[in-house]
Order: structure tokens, then sequence, then C-alpha cells
């Protein structure tokens, strides 16, 4: 599953829209379709990888800067969150949100963030949209080659919001992201509680001196 999921974040990092860093671009990403939000800031996200790679592979704190302004405007986190949870979002305070929320995206980068640094424009292929652009859910379906060549089906779960469009699952050969954590959280949940779960994302969300995550064992 480790390399599941960092092919994964990987495809998910690069559907975040880099057009957050400009209102202008900010105002157009409402009116984009599912597949050029996806295939447009994927491109963006390349260029600024290929202009710092040493820097985000040294500085994992400038990567994960990158990510908040890339990555998060777009990605739906909340209604994300609220899936992965299941029951217990609905029983879980506000602070207790908040704090999974931002605990689970960082622990997300630091465990599987290495897998940016080395992504490249011939491994992420955007596959033709077929959808109404009257619908308000949309799959937009990628390709993402591995390093031995062969291709991985990453398809991204969008909805339409007041904001525009959000990505808020990324099925990877069948595997969606949301289910997966949901049954692993459950368990864990059930047997330590929300307050311990949420404890130990942010300890692995965290970074050390050199840069490395701080591990909760």
């Amino acid at each position: 599953m480790i390399k599941i999921f960092t092919v994964m974040l990987a495809a998910l990092l690069a559907s975040g829209a880099y057009a957050a860093d400009t209102p202008a671009t900010n105002a157009n990403a409402g009116n984009s379709s599912p597949q050029e939000l996806v295939e447009n800031s994927a491109k963006r996200m390349l260029v600024e990888l290929d202009k710092n790679r040493p820097m985000y592979k040294n500085d994992p704190s400038k990567l994960d800067a990158l990510v908040g302004t890339v990555l998060l405007p777009n990605f739906d986190t909340d209604y994300a969150a609220r899936l992965v949870l299941g029951q217990t979002w609905r029983t879980a305070t506000p602070e207790q949100r908040k704090r999974f929320v931002d605990a689970f995206y960082h622990s997300l980068l630091r465990n599987y963030g290495a897998a940016l640094v080395d992504f490249t424009g011939d491994s992420f292929v955007v596959l033709p949209y077929k959808g109404d652009p009257n619908d308000t859910t949309a799959t937009v379906r990628t390709e993402v080659k591995r390093p031995k060549g062969d291709k991985v089906p990453v398809n991204f779960s969008l909805h339409k919001t007041a904001d525009g469009w959000k990505v808020w699952d990324v099925v990877i050969e069948g595997i969606s992201y949301v289910k997966s954590f949901r049954t692993d959280f459950a368990s864990e949940i059930q047997q330590k509680g929300l307050d311990d779960v949420i404890t130990r994302l942010e300890k692995e969300g965290k970074v050390g001196p050199n840069g490395a995550a701080v591990s909760s064992h």
C-alpha cells in the first residue's frame, strides 16, 4: 500500500491549482472544466518543480508551503475528511475537525511527499474527459507512469462547489483513498479514540531540524 499511496500523493499534488498565487488566475479557476483544472494545474506545478527541484528536495518545509498554496485551495479537504471519518465526524467538535483536517494532510505530505520531487511531465497524462458540462460531479481519468514504465490508472473525483470544481477523492487501480483511510481510521479510532489519532497525525506532520519528518514512535 505504501507504493500505491506514494503514486497517489504525487497525482494529488499535481492536481492542485498553482493558480492560487494570483487573484486573476483564481477568478478563472472557478470557470475551469474538471479536465482543465487537473491538466493546467499539473503543468503549472511542473514548472515550479523544474525551477526548484534541489530546493524542495533539500527542504521539505518549502515543499509543505508550496502544497499549501498549490494543492489545498483546490482540494475539498473538509468534504474528504468528513467522508474519511464517517460517523466520527458527526460527533467530533469543530476543533477536532479542524485539527484532523490539518494533521491528516500534513501527515500525508510528510510520509509520501518525496514522490513529488521526482515528478516529471512524461509521468502524468490526462486522458480525454467524457462528461456533461452541466454535471455537478465529474471523474477525470489520468495515467501515472511508474519508474519501471508501467502505467497506473488514476481517476480524480471532483464535485462542483460555490468556488468551482474541487477534487475530493483519488482512485488508483480501483482503490479509493477516501475509503482506504476510512477503514484504517475507523479501527484506530475505535481502539484509541479520535484525540489520540489526531495527536499521532500531528506528530507525523512535524519536521525536525534536518528537514526530516518527526516520527510518533
